[in-house]
């Protein structure tokens, strides 16, 4: 694996969705709530048995496209640290809808393991517009701030649509593709542009949505194309992992990233339920 820091075979990373943050519009200005309820979150989630913790401020809707504000970051990096202080689980952090500088930024402040960049090359339509991946910047800021989190980025990011159709008829050497793989959305030159253009240390295949699973061929192909590709790069599940499906999903994927499976009820906003998570990790450790 590319995150190092995470001391397993095919990871389990828990989210922890944070609620409002102050000045978001359904805040109630109280941070002290939000810290207690990551805190609270991070503490079941590392006694269920997940391998490590991402964190995000999913509450934040309507979310920034690309630049939240600086009291948003400020907000998210006192959490950060409090609950890299209160859980000895490495730690990923997540800036909606795609601020990756603030996301690297946070982690280079509490030492975070590794960022999600929703977009990291290309572009996609989202519900906030546009939204334009930044690897050149991330890449150098990274540098800049001596930080050593992994990247994480998204391929065919959940809540949006491509900009534009690519042409997969022809492989980058301009060969003709089987028709198999000319009809994936996962082939070696899709999967290959974060790793090798954007310098990406992994990559995420996700569902329609939050909590939306993502099939089992999908990953595969993506799996295969990384393979193609000749990346040493893990291909991650990002939504939709439930108990069901998690032996099938990680037969094929390097890891997951599991949220609404592990809330009570299977809603994505409650508060995790201790005994959903040990049933996961218990199904996931039969497959390991």
């Amino acid at each position: 694996m590319t995150f190092d820091s995470i001391d397993a075979e095919k990871p389990i990373v828990g989210m922890l969705h944070l609620p409002p943050l102050p000045g978001a519009p359904r805040s109630n200005g109280d941070l002290d709530m939000v810290r207690e309820t990551a805190l609270r979150d991070a503490r079941r989630l590392a006694a269920g048995g997940v391998d490590a913790l991402m964190m995000e401020n999913f509450g934040d809707a309507p979310f920034y496209p690309d630049d939240v504000p600086k009291h948003a970051v400020a907000s998210m990096t006192r959490v950060a640290g409090e609950v890299r202080d209160a859980v000895d689980l490495p730690l990923g952090i997540n800036v909606l809808r795609n601020d990756v500088e603030a996301a690297l930024s946070v982690a280079a402040a509490v030492e975070a393991d590794f960022v999600r960049a929703n977009v990291h090359v290309g572009a996609r339509v989202t519900d906030q517009g546009v939204v334009e991946g930044q690897a050149h910047e991330t890449v150098r800021l990274r540098e800049r701030l001596d930080c050593e989190a992994s990247v994480l980025a998204d391929l065919d990011v959940k809540h949006s649509a491509p900009l534009a159709t690519r042409d997969t008829a022809h492989d980058a050497d301009g060969d003709q593709r089987a028709p198999e793989a000319a009809a994936s959305r996962f082939d070696a030159e899709t999967v290959a542009e974060p790793v090798e253009r954007g310098l990406a240390d992994g990559v995420i295949v996700s569902g329609a949505g939050t909590g939306h699973a993502v099939a089992t061929e999908a990953v595969a192909a993506a799996a295969a194309a990384r393979d193609e590709a000749g990346l040493d790069a893990p291909v991650i599940v990002g939504s939709g992992v439930t108990t069901e499906n998690a032996a099938s999903l990680l037969s094929v994927a390097d890891g997951a990233i599991v949220g609404t499976a592990l809330k009570e009820g299977g809603v994505t906003t409650n508060p995790v339920d201790e005994e959903r998570v040990r049933r996961l990790v218990d199904t996931v450790d039969e497959t390991r």
